[in-house]
């Protein structure tokens, strides 16, 4: 179980040949890594689905392979143009997930070093097309964690610049604590080749492209998101888990989130929030002995609101009224009231 999605596996992948599992998406949401809020955002994993099931058929028409198999409706998977009802579950490709060795804070990835097929790749990838205040591009500068070159970059970036071309970035995705690597080192640890990491950077850019054109037919902005990759039995690149959500890219209207980030700014005025930070400042391991209290659920009406961010974003997208929810640029003005 996930903070957002359920794993069922019908077949576990065994050797070089993939299995098969059902992704469960839930209502559930979690924020600050608390767990499951008091409130269920209603439809939201049904929004999810769909949303994440289109941009899938989307790159899968320009000839990109992935892990996705179809929706399930009636006990049997569907593609989107079929479905009679929204539903919640979609079928994929399962890959092994071979995790690296910890000793001493130290991991070995000396195993993806051995021509594996059909696994995951320990990255997780992201394109970034925007920085806003804050981000971590700007630390791990100032740091030297990275170079200016590492990012593709000839000068320091300035906080809400847009990136042209994006910034195409990487990160652990197995580890504890993920962290973020330089290119070099993510082929290093993941024992791809140069060609593989090559087409994963153009894919990055192919999905950012797809989506960004995607959602500013709607009024939105994508300013940044993250993809996964595996190789499948064939030793090719293919893309899974989910992509193109609200959870998975960070999409703003006029400022404003599209996304449970709604969510966190309302509850960072609230004492719990507070109690949290003080916690996690005190013990970042295990900060959440410390917090005596739980949070209050959302206003109703934001709820309702938050609730509509998922629903009016899939009928906009799909172009299909899956839901009775009003216009997506509404729900949008109405939040600006409680932020």
């Amino acid at each position: 179980m996930g903070s957002v999605k359920d794993l069922i596996v019908i077949e576990p992948p065994k050797g070089n040949t993939p299995g098969i599992g059902i992704f469960s998406f839930s209502d559930r949401y979690s924020v600050f890594d608390w767990g499951e809020m008091p409130d269920h955002i209603r439809y939201k994993g049904s929004a999810l689905t769909l949303i994440s099931a289109w941009f899938f058929e989307a790159i899968e028409k320009a000839g990109v392979k992935t892990h996705y198999i179809g929706l399930e409706e009636d006990g049997v998977p569907k593609r989107l143009s079929d479905l009679n009802r929204p539903v919640n579950k979609m079928h994929v490709k399962l890959l092994n997930v071979i995790k690296p060795q910890e000793k001493d804070g130290k991991y070995d990835y000396s195993v993806y070093h051995s021509n594996l097929k059909n696994y995951l790749v320990p990255l997780e990838v992201i394109y970034r097309n925007f920085l806003p205040e804050g981000s971590s591009i700007f630390k791990r500068l100032k740091s030297g964690q990275i170079k200016l070159e590492d990012l593709g970059l000839s000068k320091m970036p300035e906080p809400g610049e847009k990136c042209i071309p994006p910034i195409l970035d990487v990160s652990t995705k197995l580890e504890v604590t993920d962290r973020y690597l330089t290119w070099k080192e993510a082929q290093e640890i993941s024992g791809l080749s140069e060609r593989l990491i090559n087409n994963m950077k153009s894919l990055l850019i192919f999905v950012d492209n797809l989506i960004t054109q995607s959602v500013n037919h709607i009024g939105l902005v994508n300013e940044d998101g993250k993809i996964e990759f595996g190789i499948d039995e064939n030793g090719d690149l293919i893309i899974v888990d989910v992509l193109g959500t609200p959870d998975e890219c960070r999409f703003t209207f006029d400022g404003i989130p599209v996304s449970k980030e709604v969510c966190r700014i309302w509850y960072r005025k609230s004492n719990w929030f507070s109690i949290i930070e003080k916690a996690k400042n005190e013990d970042r391991i295990n900060w959440k002995s410390k917090v005596n209290i739980g949070p209050d659920p959302l206003p109703p009406r934001l709820a309702e609101l938050v609730s509509a961010i998922y629903t009016s974003f899939c009928n906009e997208l799909t172009q299909r009224e899956w839901f009775d929810s009003p216009p997506l640029r509404d729900v949008l003005t109405e939040l600006k009231s409680f932020l």
